[in-house]
């Protein structure tokens, strides 16, 4: 179960960090969208790598896993309080409620082993 999260919450972390760190349009868009400078909204994907350098690392060393995952799930919060300020409906952040979901169970599973 741990590997099969794992994974899972790295792709959903991995997909947007380099739509964002590549220059990706629609990335663009959507920092323009939330009113965020692109530079700004740049260092999300950082943050979103970085993430997944830490939930990979949390299958060796879970206390890198468990701050990976709250970082996650802090900057998720994030994204959802920034399409309610966009005035964005919940279908456009279904994808940001996904990841909250899988962080928060991959959190649960490294904290309960």
């Amino acid at each position: 179960m741990l590997i099969t999260v794992t994974l899972l919450l790295a792709i959903a972390c991995l997909a947007p960090a380099g739509g964002k760190l590549l220059a990706h349009p629609k990335m663009q868009a959507s920092a323009v969208h939330f009113g965020i400078p692109w530079s700004r909204y740049r260092l999300i994907g950082v943050a979103e790598a970085a993430a997944v350098a830490g939930i990979l690392a949390g299958l060796v060393v879970p206390a890198i896993g468990v701050a990976a995952a709250v970082g996650m799930i802090v900057l998720l919060v994030g994204a959802l309080v920034a399409h309610r300020k966009a005035g964005d409906n919940p279908k456009e952040a279904i994808p940001a409620f996904i990841a909250l979901g899988l962080s928060a169970a991959y959190l649960v599973i490294l904290l309960t082993r």
